[in-house]
């Protein structure tokens, strides 16, 4: 089970503090997603865990190689967003993350960019594109996002005892173990709990 307490803000009074209030997340589908990395190493790992009415129903984690930390946070979003529309597609679902990259992107850059042709522009017209980091994720995790209108992405504050966020976080440091384990022994560049199970 897990608990949430503060005030519950929209996104737009971002970057305030927000936390979620446990009435709000008591019914419903809500997601955990959280991403790690360790910098030495360059292996990272991701994770999301599903609620529904304060039930565990699902998770999964992994690790990845040579990664960032944006980027296994954008993992764990994508991932949960998979699930929620493999699981429960026309089911309301709110995915929290900790991280601000991840629920910025999520639910105002991405928009700017795949106007742009999924190019950073500057306001000044006459300024170059750019590239966006993780551009084939942002495209994975739009392309989950636009086949579901119910699911949202909100931010919850990581380290501060929310237990969804707190255990998705222990996950995702299972995963980037994964990768040292299986480093050793065959070098992969991804791996999921499910497939360490097969």
């Amino acid at each position: 089970m897990f608990s949430l307490q503060g005030p519950h803000r929209a996104m737009t009074d971002f970057p305030q503090e927000q936390s979620v209030r446990a009435s709000a997340t008591d019914q419903g589908l809500h997601v955990f997603a959280d991403g790690c990395f360790e910098p030495n190493s360059r292996q990272g790992g991701w994770a999301f865990i599903a609620y529904r009415h304060d039930v565990e129903l699902a998770s999964d984690f992994g690790g990845v190689q040579n990664s960032a930390n944006n980027a296994t946070e954008l993992i764990a979003v994508l991932k949960a967003a998979t699930w929620i529309n493999s699981h429960a597609r026309g089911e309301p679902a709110i995915i929290w993350s900790d991280s601000v990259y991840a629920v910025k992107g999520c639910n105002s850059w991405r928009h700017i960019w795949k106007n742009n042709g999924w190019k950073k522009i500057g306001a000044n017209t006459k300024a170059r594109s750019r590239s966006i980091a993780n551009r084939e994720l942002w495209k994975s995790v739009d392309l989950q996002l636009s086949q579901n209108q119910l699911v949202s992405i909100a931010w919850c504050k990581g380290h501060s005892g929310i237990d969804g966020n707190e255990r998705a976080d222990e996950l995702a440091e299972h995963g980037r173990l994964s990768m040292q384990h299986l480093f050793h022994e065959r070098c992969p560049t991804e791996t999921s709990a499910a497939a360490m199970v097969s």
